[in-house]
């Protein structure tokens, strides 16, 4: 048989098309060609595949013209993924192993120059892809590749440390390829007893700010920190996601899923929220994504979890009103000239900044160096759009050591954890989702105010000027802070809570 027909699987964005590797072996000059629009990584397989077969002792056609087709055509490919299937069809168009067996499997992996199969990016989205495509066929990897794809409930993965594994499964006979390569097992997962490192007890004080985050967490609600350094506003931070509940099985997969494409994906956080933390330097593709091919940036990669921006006015400009439409819509979409990318990124943004330059406005016993322009500048870096779509924004202020000392020991992480579980567990049951993604109709029905709350609720908004946004935000607000009271209609007291949360500053 000089013509072989395999499956596997390619790259675009978070999706995973399924690619058809034809091989064919002909007459003529001796010559390997690869067509098909790969790109040079995916070249370069040549001289990868034609040193494998040769030291793992099989043939090699070095006399024949071989051509390989990667279909199809228009799609880019890239990685070294296309190895493993582009050997086997060498070996199957001249009759080294049975063709036969490949019509029931997908091949993906790398191979090195000695026929180790060698790991790749992204187990987890090709095996998605595969499991979306409503196919009945297998999926051969390599063993570290096999473990995290085979966290996919309702797949069947093999498992490959060798070119050798895989070739004699194939040989013609009456084993079978299902039956003589070994099964994947998930990778390992977290003891769900594990304590947490951080608690949010070692916050002393600051009742008013583990307030406000509390009703973030239990609300899935967006937060800014504003307070002098020290205050314990990056301490917060890092304990805000040990509030939130664990993950659920498909929102586990999601976030594994983006993790995996940028070749970050780690077993033992397997069911934890991401917490992601870049640097104020970060540019705007490095928030959002970018390159060629694309790739997910920190708000995809802090999908389902926490993105903490600390110094926000230091990021550039540019980053931080790239946020404003993922804050909205929860997706981005990174388009170029010749490819378009859509990522997911359903994040918890909290953020944190002094509130002038030398951090000391409003402190109780440092004086301001600022002037008021400097301040005025300062805060003036986070545009009006962008503040308006921050849910709260809560002042962290600065404490005396004898305040300190007298502060009351608060609540430990798994106490508050229980509040917001149950908080969010209300909110689920009544409307499918947390309340900072109500939006029209159900926002009217499940946020309605009547009598004397409405028109201290119109008031205040008239007062301050607030937009249609800030408005609806602060009913949402609102119902979380009734929600983890389990109170079914909002009060004036829930209202007067929400609306204090978004007076730190002034969008």
């Amino acid at each position: 048989m000089s013509l072989a027909v395999l499956r596997s699987r390619g790259l675009e964005g978070l999706e995973a098309p399924e690619i058809t590797v034809e091989v064919h072996l002909s007459n003529g000059l001796p010559s390997f060609t690869l067509v098909g629009l790969a790109e040079t990584e995916v070249k370069e397989a040549r001289e990868r595949v034609r040193s494998a077969l040769h030291n793992s002792g099989l043939a090699f056609p070095s006399n024949q013209r071989i051509t390989v087709n990667l279909a199809p055509a228009e799609l880019p490919k890239e990685s070294g993924r296309f190895d493993l299937p582009i050997a086997l069809g060498i070996l199957a168009a001249s009759g080294q192993i049975d063709a036969k067996l490949l019509d029931e499997f997908e091949f993906v992996g790398e191979l090195s120059l000695a026929g180790d199969v060698r790991p790749v990016r992204a187990a987890l989205p090709l095996a998605l892809g595969l499991r979306r495509g409503g196919c009945e066929r297998s999926l051969v990897l390599p063993s570290a590749s096999a473990c995290e794809a085979a966290l996919v409930p309702g797949l069947t993965v093999h498992r490959a440390d060798h070119l050798l594994d895989v070739v004699r499964a194939m040989l013609p006979g009456d084993n079978p390829l299902r039956e003589a390569l070994p099964l994947a097992k998930p990778a390992a997962t977290p003891c769900v007893n594990e304590a947490p490192a951080l608690d949010w007890r070692d916050v002393k004080g600051q009742s008013a700010a583990k307030r406000a985050l509390e009703v973030a967490a239990a609300g899935g609600h967006s937060a800014l920190m504003v307070g002098p350094p020290g205050t314990g506003k990056s301490m917060l931070a890092q304990r805000f996601a040990q509030i939130l509940p664990p993950l659920g099985e498909g929102e586990a997969l999601a976030s594994a899923a983006i993790l995996s494409l940028a070749g970050r994906f780690q077993s033992h956080l397997w069911g934890k929220r991401p917490f992601r933390a870049p640097h104020h330097s970060a540019t705007a593709a490095a928030l959002v994504g970018g390159g060629s091919p694309p790739r997910p940036g920190e708000i995809s990669l802090a999908h389902e979890g926490v993105l903490f921006l600390d110094e926000l006015p230091e990021y550039p400009r540019n980053a931080l009103e790239a946020l404003r439409e993922p804050l909205e819509n929860g997706r981005i979409t990174i388009s170029r000239a010749a490819r378009q990318a859509e990522f997911p990124a359903r994040f918890q943004l909290l953020a944190a900044m002094n509130p002038c330059p030398c951090g000391y406005l409003g402190h109780p016993t440092r004086a301001c160096r600022c002037a008021p322009d400097a301040v005025a500048r300062y805060q003036g870096r986070l545009s009006g759009p962008l503040l308006d779509r921050i849910d709260l924004q809560i002042e962290v202020p600065a404490l005396s050591a004898s305040v300190l000392a007298a502060a009351a020991e608060g609540d430990t992480s798994e106490q508050v954890a229980q509040r917001v579980a149950q908080a969010q567990s209300l909110q689920l049951a009544r409307q499918g989702c947390l309340n900072a993604g109500l939006r029209g109709p159900a926002l009217d029905a499940h946020c309605a105010v009547e009598g004397r709350a409405a028109e201290f609720l119109h008031a205040t908004c008239n007062r301050l000027g607030w937009s249609a946004r800030s408005y609806q935000r602060v009913l949402r607000i609102a119902r979380t802070v009734a929600d983890l009271k389990a109170e079914a209609s909002l009060g004036i007291e829930d209202l007067a809570e929400a609306i204090q949360y978004r007076r730190a500053l002034k969008g």
